[in-house]
């Protein structure tokens, strides 16, 4: 950049420096939106109910199946943003 256009576009600085912070706020809050760690967390605590007798298998096949299906769109959602950044 030029000398000249450095002072013509002083004025934008605190806009452009605001929008930067904010897309890297939005990324971040993504990226933990999208975190596959709770659902494996889930997963794993089903899997203890399950052993504990606390829940049936017909419950936790039920249940499990919900939980992959959403690990599955997770992990889908953190590849396109991966792509996209």
């Amino acid at each position: 950049m030029g000398l000249l256009t450095q002072l013509l576009t002083l004025p934008l600085a605190p806009v452009r420096g605001t929008v930067w912070v904010l897309d890297q706020v939005l990324l971040t809050a993504e990226r933990e939106y999208y975190d596959p760690a709770p659902v494996r967390e889930e997963l794993t605590a089903l899997e203890q109910q399950l052993l504990d007798g606390s829940i049936g298998p017909e419950e936790f096949d039920s249940r499990e199946d919900e939980l992959l299906d959403r690990l599955e769109w997770l992990e889908a959602q953190r590849q396109r943003l991966r792509t996209d950044s």
